[in-house]
């Protein structure tokens, strides 16, 4: 994939810039380096080291990014990294992402989402060289209305579990110091709130498809909590283009910061239990049955309308659930079945259909 010729998507503003990611192990973390890098980007990555095994981070094998294992809660650590690197924008996705884990573990949840935010916030401010800073939230920051069509950019902030609040947390804090520190001068900002996001490599506790992935591979059958909760998913490349569209706006100086909703295809905002259907027909060997509750809280109903990143970016969704539902059964299929890492071959093909679909980033 580095030797395709792709410095010219998105205007070429990515090549031969230097990028800083934060949580590049994770699991968009390691896709979004895997793009950049394609794009002749200059990457460091801030981040703990993964914490599954396999991890997509290791397998990608990106030796040209900079592999920097810093701790967000560690504001030192964090400063010295900006003066270090002197990132020109940063896309910051580090965070403790997992709903029921939040639960378990409250207080540092809240220590990652929101204090971590704040040390890399403040040593951005010490770092002339940021000149965008692009934050992926989630879907979850919205005050629950389970009968709203779909939650816009402008609907009420909220939160239930300490994860989803946390994350509208960190919405608010980093409005606060673009609108106190950064408003007329200094780095340009936004927030990025993406739905449930799927895709190869991704092994995360408690998350439906590497947790149905993992059951297929024991051979096991895996108990699904809340069957008919609905998700808007997206492959992790969806989102990924979004960030890296509102990257490029925000350094070209147009008049996009503040939040943006990056969903999915109408056709993919599915209950869990008809998205499981749909990766049943594409490995048999998912097996799933219901687990009766009680269970933890979450939400019921999660629609984002994206309407405003297609009227003002340009942006829009290029697979719809069943070419997104193929494409991540596939890549695990090709790990567990043939031992083969097919997550160059995803970005090329999914760069190619956004090319056919006429998107301007990919001209």
């Amino acid at each position: 994939m580095e030797s395709l010729a792709l410095n010219n998507l998105f205007g070429g503003v990515y090549a031969g810039r230097r990028v800083l990611v934060t949580g590049h192990t994770g699991f968009k973390g390691s896709w979004l380096c895997l793009w950049l890098t394609a794009l002749g980007a200059r990457v460091t990555g801030l981040a703990l080291a993964p914490d599954t095994e396999p991890a997509h981070w290791k397998l990608l094998g990106l030796h040209n990014v900079r592999d920097l294992q810093v701790d967000l809660r560690d504001a030192s650590a964090v400063r010295q990294t900006l003066e270090l690197t002197a990132p020109e924008i940063i896309f910051h996705l580090a965070a403790q992402p997992l709903v029921r884990r939040s639960y378990r573990e409250p207080v540092s949840t809240f220590d990652t989402n929101v204090l971590g935010l704040v040390n890399l916030l403040e040593a951005v401010r010490a770092t002339p060289s940021v000149r965008a800073l692009v934050n992926a939230t989630t879907d979850k920051v919205y005050l629950e209305q389970a009968t709203v069509a779909g939650y816009r950019e402008d609907h009420p902030l909220g939160g239930h579990d300490p994860y989803s609040t946390s994350k509208a947390c960190a919405e608010l804090v980093t409005e606060c110091y673009r609108k106190s520190f950064f408003n007329g001068s200094g780095p340009r900002v936004a927030t990025a709130r993406a739905g449930n996001v799927i895709g190869g490599g991704d092994w995360s506790q408690d998350r439906l498809v590497p947790d149905l992935v993992r059951a297929a591979s024991s051979g096991s059958t895996l108990q699904i909590r809340n069957p008919e909760a609905i998700r808007p998913w997206q492959h992790v490349l969806e989102p990924l283009s979004g960030y890296l569209r509102l990257g490029q706006q925000l350094l070209a100086g147009k008049p996009v910061e503040g939040p943006w909703n990056f969903g999915p295809a109408a056709d993919a905002t599915l209950p869990v239990q008809a998205l499981v259907a749909l990766m049943q027909s594409h490995w048999p060997q998912l097996r799933s049955e219901h687990q009766q509750g009680p269970h933890l809280h979450e939400a019921g109903l999660l629609r984002l309308d994206a309407s405003k990143a297609a009227q003002q970016l340009g942006w829009r969704p290029v697979w719809n659930a069943q070419t997104t539902l193929q494409s991540t059964i596939q890549w695990y299929r090709d790990y567990y079945e043939r031992g083969h890492l097919c997550s160059r071959e995803n970005l090329q093909t999914y760069i190619e259909a956004a090319r056919m679909a006429g998107l301007e980033w990919a001209a």
